[in-house]
């Protein structure tokens, strides 16, 4: 799998760019296309001078493009997405046709040139459901299609259909699902992360805003293994035709989330419980646990999440201390208080 031609969607993102950065290291020639409207340029600006990389600036709903950029390349990471339930909540209709149309795209100009997929879905394919652990072949529980909560769900749900359908045409694509991750080069505004929301909360010493009890659970998954799975999926050939579960099986209260990352801050905030109501109006739902079966991760690609949370969190407070000094910080977070959300991924 050396020198390989790979196409990115969504590499300017936070997962998408230490995917490319992992690539290029690698010694791959790497195509990425992202519009920007959650990455960050400045994600994937050390890469522009490099004649082995390409970055496009356009939508992955322009199928010529697509085409064009399928065709010149030996398999493709599709996590282009509309992610953060801030944004869906917002915008559920942008959400649900970014979401499903440009995975439809993408996978359509991959079975043209029969080229090898890799479709990054997301933990939320799971909805409410209690059967926990989750099991990447277990039933779906969802609240009601008027609760735009969960149109992201759906709208990934729908992605790893498409996947599937055309694995039974013998296109070679595997799909991953995301649990919580986190690392360098989140959004310090915290939209799509807990993790960045409290970290940047502790360090201006404004309130740690816990949503409910603080009881609801995730397992939050260092971005050095999220991409490590990803990289796994993609390119073991067992993994054709599959979906996995890519996350730490470490279940971790969020109000615990809150005073462990207090403590590594070094902040005086103070904890605060708020009503979802409050932030996402009173039809918003959400799963109270969400915890990956890792067997088939560990059967089929060998893979299993490596970093512990400490360990992974003082490395992304370490980073969000050098890429946000204070003075920026706070600029930028002027209206932190109030938003943040429990799932990842994005991307």
């Amino acid at each position: 799998m050396r020198n390989l031609k790979i196409l990115v969607t969504g590499g300017a993102g936070y997962i998408g760019s230490n995917l490319v950065d992992t690539l290029m290291a690698e010694g791959h020639q790497v195509h990425v296309i992202d519009d920007l409207s959650t990455g960050k340029i400045q994600n994937i600006a050390h890469h522009l001078g490099n004649e082995r990389f390409r970055f496009v600036n356009d939508s992955i709903l322009d199928r010529a493009l697509i085409d064009r950029l399928v065709d010149g390349v030996d398999c493709v990471y599709h996590l282009a997405a509309l992610v953060g339930v801030k944004y869906v909540v917002q915008n559920p209709l942008k959400g649900i046709y970014t979401n499903v149309t440009g995975t439809e795209v993408v996978l359509q100009a991959a079975y043209k040139r029969w080229k090898r997929v890799l479709i990054a879905s997301s933990s939320e394919v799971y909805g409410k459901s209690v059967q926990v652990p989750l099991e990447e072949d277990g039933d779906r529980l969802f609240g009601a299609t008027s609760v735009a909560r969960w149109s992201y769900a759906m709208s990934k749900a729908i992605d790893e259909h498409f996947a599937f359908a055309y694995a039974n045409k013998g296109l070679p694509v595997s799909v991953v699902r995301y649990f919580n991750s986190y690392g360098p080069r989140l959004d310090p505004k915290g939209y799509g992360s807990v993790i960045a929301k409290f970290i940047s909360q502790a360090r201006l010493n404004q309130p740690i805003t816990v949503f409910d009890n603080g009881q609801q659970t995730r397992c939050f998954t260092y971005v050095d293994d999220t991409v490590r799975g990803t990289l796994l999926a993609a390119s073991v050939p067992e993994a054709v035709g599959h979906v996995f579960n890519i996350g730490s099986n470490r279940e971790t209260s969020v109000l615990e989330l809150a005073r462990i990352i207090r403590e590594m801050v070094g902040s005086e905030s103070e904890i605060v419980q708020v009503p979802y109501r409050n932030v996402f109006g009173e039809n918003f739902e959400e799963t109270r646990r969400r915890v990956p079966d890792i067997r088939r991760a560990q059967q089929v690609l060998g893979f299993r999440a490596e970093v512990p949370l400490e360990e992974g969190l003082l490395k992304t407070v370490d980073w969000f201390r050098q890429a946000w000094p204070m003075e920026s910080l706070a600029a930028s977070n002027e209206h932190v208080a109030g938003f943040f959300d429990l799932e990842m991924p994005h991307l």
